[in-house]
């Protein structure tokens, strides 16, 4: 037996659900009083600076990028490389490799220009990593703790001084 949950849009001829004024909708889905549905937009991409900046064969410094959200495939396929299997340590680098879009000029983002980065990039990396994907957001709601002046703050990256 096939089992069907009745469309959004079906009310019964007897409901007050579609009846102004008691939370009901027009039968284009537009709330009763004319307003739009309020669409709300996610941030994908974030934008970050490197504390030292990756030095390509040029010399050329790179250090503002930006890492898009991951997906649920961006943290499952890393674990049938071969490189991950061998060297779990290494699951952080194809990782980075996936989600980071740009580096400087350079678009073309992939585990081996990960392997190149400084460190202390790489542990700036993995922080941003988990506060974006984990935490959902880079910003964060604090208080001065001598006047109580509440204000967000963005953790993503800017360096020490800067806002």
């Amino acid at each position: 037996m096939r089992r069907t949950a009745p469309s959004a849009m079906s009310v019964s001829a007897d409901s007050d659900a579609g009846a102004p004024g008691m939370g009901g909708h027009t039968q284009d889905g537009r709330p009763y009083g004319g307003a739009e549905p309020r669409r709300e937009t996610m941030r994908t991409e974030f934008a970050f600076e490197l504390p030292r900046g990756y030095v390509d064969e040029y010399g050329t410094v790179h250090r503002d990028g930006v890492m898009r959200l991951a997906t649920a495939r961006d943290e499952l396929v890393p674990l049938r490389d071969d490189r991950v299997r061998e060297n779990r340590a290494y699951l952080t680098v194809v990782l980075l490799g996936r989600v980071i879009t740009r580096i400087g000029t350079i678009t073309d983002v992939h585990p081996g220009l990960i392997e190149n980065f400084f460190a202390s990039d790489l542990a700036f990396l993995q922080d941003l990593y988990r506060r974006v994907n984990s935490e959902g957001r880079s910003r964060a709601a604090v208080a001065c703790p001598e006047c109580r002046h509440e204000f967000t703050v963005d953790l993503s990256g800017s360096r020490l001084g800067e806002p």
